[in-house]
């Protein structure tokens, strides 16, 4: 099975502070690290969960922003769903083999079409790939 576990979600919403604020007070979860990333035109909220997964919430930068654009054609809603895999090459060639349609094939952020998974748009996480925000904090991460 290509597929080891969950890693995280990424949930697209139009105003960070707002989400942030429904996840924290009215689910309960405690924000574990906060992000502006201008070069991609979009900002992000962490949130650790106990199994060691996590929630990542979304929003544009502006109205250039391609967070915008998934807005404006779908709204509101879980953007993609990462799956850990063991062998991210072995793994691909096993999807391909089965006429799985991929997406950033020969990258680092391979993803399984959403016309290949019911509607979800899933990123193949090697398992061994660190998370800049939650394994390697950088200075002055919030």
């Amino acid at each position: 099975m290509p597929f080891t576990g969950a890693d995280h979600t990424v949930i697209v919403v139009r105003d960070i502070d707002q989400a942030i604020h429904t996840w924290q007070n009215q689910f309960g979860l405690s924000l574990s690290h906060r992000a502006d990333l201008p070069e991609v035109g979009i900002r992000q909220a962490f949130f650790l969960l106990e199994d060691n997964t996590f929630l990542e919430l979304i929003a544009p930068m502006g109205e250039q922003s391609p967070i915008e654009k998934v807005l404006e054609s779908r709204g509101e809603g879980v953007h993609t769903l990462a799956l850990k895999v063991d062998d991210l090459d072995a793994t691909v060639e096993n999807l391909e083999s089965q006429g799985v349609q991929l997406m950033g094939v020969g990258t680092p952020q391979v993803f399984i079409h959403p016309k290949s998974a019911n509607g979800v748009r899933v990123q193949l996480w090697p398992s061994t790939r660190p998370h800049r925000w939650k394994d390697k904090p950088s200075e002055g991460s919030e």
